[in-house]
């Protein structure tokens, strides 16, 4: 928790900041919107996660989002598959793909930027093909799938605070979910303890007998699995899109969220609450960039900036603690 604190701090001060000069900020409908957007984004920064805490890197997120959000109305519309055949068959292409980049990552030792680069190339190019680069939507044929990722569930006490039409959607609870079986996972499990072994040093994990491989493999598969579950309710959610910009820059936000969160791009630290809070710190700097009037041109400007005096400051205070606790030990020995 305490890794936390820091990103903790920066989103209270950017609500703060939107609280009092953001229109229509503290209203239900666009709390509710920000926390839907939170929710989707979160789902994806943990999967990226998962792979940074490994020493590694995937920058094909945005386009497995693509691939599989674009699949669904796809084989819904087009081939008229019902909605539980197109569930499975998606995610396990997702999963497919993350066993594609792990594979090519420790069985032939090639960098995972490169892997992970080429891939967001490929996929993306793979959906326009298949779609002949038109926008895929359900056109009315939403079923209960969707149904179900759109619902909203009202909570007591929003009225009396002032904020009226607040409901908390559907996409909490997966997010809520995926958190707590991850943060377990590494907490409470030998596979979680080996996989943060394997990102703070490779070497010294697999010759203590960690099968590192078959860890990389898996979070490989683990992130390319959550890209396209958030892929397809990134699609329930706003029911049509086009495969040409469907995704765009979603993995610098997932990756943004994660280092923001505490997970060092050197690999062996991860704080789900961190990455969780740092999903929600850009989405709420998104929106107040919106609401305050700067202007949407700037808006990768400002978020870049956060995030490199998010991560400045963050690394300043690790060097800090760390010459603190030498000073202490040194003072210790004599």
């Amino acid at each position: 928790m305490k890794k936390s604190l820091g990103i903790i701090g920066i989103f209270l001060a950017i609500f703060l900041i939107a609280s009092l000069f953001g229109e229509n900020f503290l209203t239900g409908l666009n709390l509710q919107n920000l926390t839907n957007r939170t929710a989707l984004y979160s789902i994806l920064a943990l999967g990226a996660s998962i792979v940074i805490v490994t020493g590694g890197i995937d920058l094909s997120i945005g386009s497995v989002v693509c691939l599989a959000g674009i699949t669904v109305p796809w084989l819904l519309v087009e081939f008229e598959w019902s909605p539980w055949q197109v569930i499975p068959v998606v995610l396990a292409g997702s999963a497919l793909i993350g066993l594609f980049h792990g594979l090519l990552i420790t069985k032939l030792r090639l960098q995972p930027f490169l892997v992970t680069l080429c891939g967001l190339l490929l996929y993306r190019g793979i959906a326009r093909w298949m779609t002949g680069d038109q926008s895929q939507g359900f056109q009315g044929e939403f079923g209960d799938v969707r149904a179900i990722a759109l619902a909203r569930f009202t909570v007591p006490g929003f009225r009396e605070l002032g904020i009226e039409g607040f409901r908390v959607p559907a996409t909490v609870i997966p997010m809520v979910v995926l958190a707590v079986v991850i943060g377990l996972f590494y907490s409470r499990t030998v596979w979680g303890r080996w996989i943060l072994a394997t990102g703070r040093n490779e070497s010294a994990a697999r010759y203590s007998g960690v099968p590192t491989e078959r860890l990389t493999i898996l979070s490989y598969v683990a992130c390319s699995l959550l890209g396209g579950f958030g892929g397809m309710l990134f699609i329930f959610d706003i029911g049509s899109a086009q495969p040409s910009d469907f995704g765009n820059f979603y993995e610098l936000y997932a990756i943004a969220a994660a280092v923001l969160g505490g997970c060092s791009l050197r690999g062996g630290e991860m704080s789900v609450v961190g990455v969780l809070v740092g999903a929600a710190t850009l989405q709420l700097l998104r929106n107040t960039i919106m609401l305050v009037g700067v202007g949407s041109q700037i808006e990768f400007a400002v978020i870049g900036a956060v995030l490199l005096i998010g991560v400045g400051a963050d690394e300043l205070v690790r060097r800090l603690s760390a010459r603190r606790a030498e000073r202490l030990a040194v003072a210790a020995h004599t």
